[in-house]
């Protein structure tokens, strides 16, 4: 075990080490992030870059009596290192182990739980507002960084605090970086010089220490106590940190390692086979689209690269705006851009979208503005886990009237759906997962696809499988091994989500008893609650439906692949589902149990061919 870092077992065990120690400490903990992240993957840069500060902040306050209280909180890495638990930290972001992120569930010293930017300055007030109406006595930090800033919710705390002057301390973490560089007003006030004139905090009403050298541990110390001492207004202390520190790779390029993949970061998003991302493919199909129309303009909320557009930014400068981490304000702005004869195209992250449901439905939807939405990391997208799952996006989209709602079943019909969207007259909304795409040979020339109308993939008599985007080719491999157990199923790549084929449901209900539906998003008001309400509007009520989904839970953090198995949402779990679903389709009896010891028990069965046989050995089909 690391020599100093070994013996820390809470915040308590710094008190007493001097600043040559507290040097040390910082050290060890710099490399045992970079050799977690690396093999676990996670958020590289902006934990290195604060590692200082949180050490200066434990040894100055008293947490958990004191509430430190993380904004977006992806930098807590050094934070959970020294709270107890270092011995678990090799388990970052793993199935069962320790998040990324805040956890009051792991420790009394995660106060709040935040995967999303902007919340800290809110949370802390009202924590701060709930110690004086109880007559508690501690100290409430806020640390928030310069990018977090720009979100509309931390200016509208500030605003607050301002007003109320409740005793608490933000720590304003600037680095000029959130995931890419900062942008905006915000950004331009932190960068200039110290002046004699009051600055933006003070103007709010807010005492103003700093800027502080971040990396400098005395000063933090010092100026910390200074915050801490002041007791009726609240404070900020400006501290400046380097993005990185300490790890070469990520102080040249803390964009690139701001989140690594795991395996000494090589990149998630590609295959063995070098297939692009969709993140990729979308980049570039939209900048291919605003080279033959000038009215398109590419719009992200801080997330050029993540989102693919950085080639777009440099092929389109003046029509490429990125607006900081500022969702609501991206989609009225698209809003305001389209009103006048634009179409933007808005690329925003799925969890992150959910931040402007009242601007999809006021701002856009009300006034039928043709803004396409490309909604990146649908789905679920692992390691982050609960605050970053994409479970809703499907359901809480096809509530709002005007909408049309798609999602490509692999990159090429990503291409044809972007482009489609351009020759439509209203708000359009195009999901996608955070993966490789499928190897799909992309389109020369993409030709609009008919809207509403799915495509039906493999015929079949027994039942029908209706799937929407990323299930498509598990519904397609479950078919094949249903073939083999003697059972045809249709696969029917849905396409859309709204608005739904009603003439070709009725034809599949007239065809079939059987229906089932399969989505990576939330059962509750999804696709296969769309499929339901159209065949009950169509009078087809003896239909059997079987709805395969995300139950109403939020979704841990782990590998995809193990969630797609928990839910039965892999081509192994369609086929069992199936099976228990309408067990009469099937000639020889069997029954899906992932708990029986002897999971080879149907390989010897005749007429189980080698796809089934897969299945067995890989979920424990016996009988």
């Amino acid at each position: 075990m690391i020599p100093l870092l070994g013996q820390i077992k809470g915040p308590e065990d710094l008190k007493s080490l001097q600043l040559p120690e507290l040097e040390q400490l910082a050290s060890e903990i710099r490399q045992h992030i970079i050799e977690t992240v690396l093999e676990n993957g996670g958020h590289m840069a902006s934990n290195l870059g604060v590692v200082e500060l949180t050490l200066a902040l434990h040894t100055v306050f008293d947490s958990p009596h004191d509430k430190l209280i993380w904004d977006v909180s992806h930098q807590c890495y050094p934070h959970k290192l020294l709270t107890g638990r270092v011995h678990d930290f090799g388990t970052l972001r793993r199935y069962r182990g320790i998040s990324g992120y805040t956890e009051p569930r792991e420790s009394a010293h995660d106060v709040f739980t935040a995967g999303h930017v902007g919340t800290s300055v809110s949370s802390a007030l009202g924590i701060a507002a709930a110690r004086d109406l109880q007559g508690a006595d501690f100290h409430v930090i806020a640390i928030i960084g310069d990018g977090s800033v720009t979100a509309g919710m931390a200016l509208e705390g500030f605003n607050h605090a301002g007003y109320l002057q409740k005793r608490f301390i933000v720590v304003l973490n600037d680095n000029e970086m959130s995931i890419s560089p900062s942008v905006g007003a915000i950004a331009k006030h932190l960068d200039a010089p110290p002046a004699t004139s009051p600055t933006l905090w003070e103007t709010l009403g807010f005492h103003y220490i700093g800027p502080v050298d971040g990396h400098d541990l005395a000063a933090l110390q010092d100026q910390l106590r200074a915050a801490k001492a002041i007791a009726d207004k609240p404070v900020v202390v400006h501290v400046r940190t380097q993005k990185g520190k300490g790890y070469r790779p990520a102080e040249e390029n803390p964009e690139k390692w701001h989140g690594v993949a795991p395996h000494n970061g090589k990149p998630k998003t590609m295959s063995p086979k070098n297939v692009p991302s969709y993140s990729q493919v979308f980049g570039d199909t939209v900048t291919a689209m605003a080279q033959a129309d000038r009215r398109v303009v590419a719009i992200t909320a801080a997330m050029p690269t993540g989102t693919g557009l950085s080639g777009f930014a440099r092929a389109f400068p003046e029509r490429f705006f990125d607006v900081g981490i500022a969702e609501q304000h991206a989609v009225t702005f698209a809003a305001g851009l389209a009103a006048q004869g634009m179409r933007p195209v808005a690329a925003i992250y799925s969890t992150f979208l959910q931040r402007a449901y009242d601007q999809l439905i006021h701002d856009v939807a009300l006034q039928n503005l043709p803004v396409i939405f490309a909604i990146d990391r649908g789905g679920i997208v692992g390691d982050d886990g609960r605050t970053h799952q994409g479970a809703f996006d499907l359901a809480y989209l096809r509530s709002i009237p005007n909408f049309t709602v798609m999602a490509p079943k692999d990159e090429a019909e990503l291409v044809e759906m972007l482009w489609t969207a351009l020759t439509l007259d209203g708000p359009v909304a195009i999901r996608y997962p955070r993966s490789a795409g499928e190897g799909a040979a992309l389109p020369t020339r993409p030709q609009p696809l008919p809207i509403g109308r799915p495509e039906m993939l493999r015929a079949g008599e027994d039942v029908a499988i209706l799937a929407i985007g990323s299930m498509v080719y598990p519904a397609l491999e479950a078919a094949r091994a249903l073939s083999s157990l003697g059972v045809e199923a249709a696969v029917i790549n849905a396409r859309f989500v709204k608005p739904l084929d009603g003439a070709l449901l009725k034809s599949l209900a007239l065809n079939f008893n059987r229906l089932v539906t399969v989505e990576e998003g939330v059962l509750a008001g999804g696709f296969g609650s769309a499929v339901l309400e159209q065949l009950e509007a169509q009078g087809m009520n003896y239909v059997t439906l079987k709805r395969l989904g995300l139950p109403d839970e939020f979704i841990e953090h782990g590998e995809r692949r193990l969630f797609l198995k928990q839910y039965n949402l892999d081509a192994a779990g369609i086929v069992s589902v199936i099976q228990r679903t309408f067990p009469e389709l099937f000639s020889v009896p069997w029954y899906y149990n992932v708990e029986s010891p002897d999971n080879h028990a149907l390989t010897s069965v005749p007429g189980f061919g080698p796809d089934v046989q897969r299945l067995v050995l890989d979920r424990g089909l016996t009988g």
